[in-house]
């Protein structure tokens, strides 16, 4: 009898650890009375508090590419928060109204500010989340997103845009910046032409950030989204999709994730 159950024991802890998975659920908050809808994944087979990672999205929205990153990231062991820096989960369907509503976050730094720091208050507030190792990543808009909130000096360890506007009105000054700065760029994006990163370079240099720019031989806009050749087509627009960007960018930021969170 004591051998059945102590089988019975290890197949239940043995399926329970089988069962173990990432685990996702959407969150609703708020920055100055407007609804925010995230995603918050997680893998529960982790115990106890972990670093985290906000995920700032796409121009097009809090969609399922951002989720399906911050997933990525849960499975890396990390409790990661797609967030939503438009408001009520709101996603676009055509590249005129992408190009709208990020303009209308972009062009006023306090209400990014404000939607991107609430973010982090959530994420801070899981109970499984060392609220001390924080970063942030981020794809083409959001890429931008996460370069502007690290100038203004928010307390991450490190971000990392992916395909991201390096433009700024607002430079970073040197003392300010905490976090470490990754970028990865591709050498043949048109919407980021050579000069924007290189003046992104002196910038940092001038600033004295840490930071590196990795930029791809033959990579457009969105070279990390399998969704970019569809959409350029459809929309006729310079983007596409490199498998081998995309997995050496994700290769690195996993190394960089793990140098500055640990």
């Amino acid at each position: 009898m004591k051998k059945l159950f102590l089988s019975l024991a290890i197949f239940c802890l043995t399926t329970a650890t089988a069962f173990a998975a990432v685990q996702g659920k959407e969150v609703t908050y708020s920055a100055d009375g407007t609804t925010l809808k995230g995603w918050i994944a997680y893998d529960d087979a982790v115990k106890g508090k972990r670093p985290a990672v906000l995920v700032v999205h796409e121009w097009w929205g809090h969609n399922a590419y951002a989720r399906k990153r911050a997933n990525m990231l849960a499975e890396l062991g990390y409790v990661a928060l797609a967030v939503d820096m438009y408001g009520d989960g709101k996603q676009a369907l055509h590249p005129d109204d992408a190009g709208k509503f990020a303009g209308e976050v972009s062009r006023n730094k306090p209400l990014a500010k404000a939607r991107f720091e609430a973010a982090m208050k959530v994420l801070r507030k899981q109970r499984n989340v060392d609220a001390h190792k924080l970063a942030a990543i981020g794809y083409c808009f959001g890429g931008s997103t996460v370069l502007n909130m690290a100038r203004a000096g928010e307390k991450l360890k490190g971000v990392a845009s992916f395909h991201g506007g390096l433009a700024t009105d607002a430079p970073a000054q040197a003392g300010k910046v905490k976090a470490q700065v990754r970028v990865f760029t591709g050498a043949d994006d048109k919407m980021i032409p050579a000069a924007q990163v290189e003046g992104f370079k002196q910038e940092m240099e001038k600033a004295g950030v840490n930071y590196k720019v990795v930029a791809y031989p033959g990579a457009m806009h969105s070279f990390s989204n399998p969704d970019a050749d569809e959409l350029g087509k459809k929309f006729n627009m310079p983007i596409a999709y490199n498998a081998e960007a995309d997995k050496d960018s994700w290769m690195q930021l996993q190394s960089f994730l793990a140098e500055v969170l640990k």
